[in-house]
């Protein structure tokens, strides 16, 4: 893991933008870029999962676990939440083709465009019991608290996914 500087935020790669010619000012997979409102950011691949469910800007990504057997893979996400380890990895920042790559923000407040699952300002967030993309409270002890509500009716969180 490196920090990047000048990260594109809103801009998708391809395997090939990673290793061509041009890789040199492209981000490397699982790069971090800190911004200048401390926000963080980590440059990861997208899985679309066995649902196909297609990478939003705004929308919540999960740990890749195919039919949710975690094989220890933490550069690669997805927002179809029955192919994730239920653990939250960030909230993309642009619309990733599967295969593809891109940044999440891992770090900071931020606005989702999908609405929570449920909760009140201050709740503790979850991927467990959530819908694809999106976050809920959490209800048990062992689940996995990845961010916290700051303003829940307008959609905002404060990020605290593991990197």
């Amino acid at each position: 893991m490196t920090a990047f500087v000048g990260a594109s935020l809103s801009a998708t790669y391809t395997a090939a933008d990673l290793t061509g010619i041009e890789s040199g000012g492209v981000p490397g997979i699982g790069d971090v870029y800190v911004s200048h409102d401390n926000k963080t950011y980590r440059f990861v691949q997208y899985n679309a999962g066995a649902g196909s469910v297609a990478a939003v800007a705004g929308n919540v990504a999960y740990l890749y676990a195919p039919s949710g057997a975690s094989a220890g893979a933490t550069n690669v996400v997805t927002s179809d939440l029955s192919d994730s380890s239920e653990i939250g990895a960030g909230v993309l920042q642009a619309a990733i083709p599967t295969g593809g790559y891109g940044w999440i923000q891992v770090k900071g407040v931020a606005t989702i465009t999908p609405a929570l699952t449920a909760g009140a300002d201050g709740d503790p967030l979850t991927p467990s019991g959530a819908t694809d993309g999106t976050l809920d409270v959490v209800a048990a002890a062992t689940d996995a608290v990845c961010a916290y509500a700051v303003d829940a009716s307008a959609k905002i969180i404060l990020c605290d996914f593991p990197y």
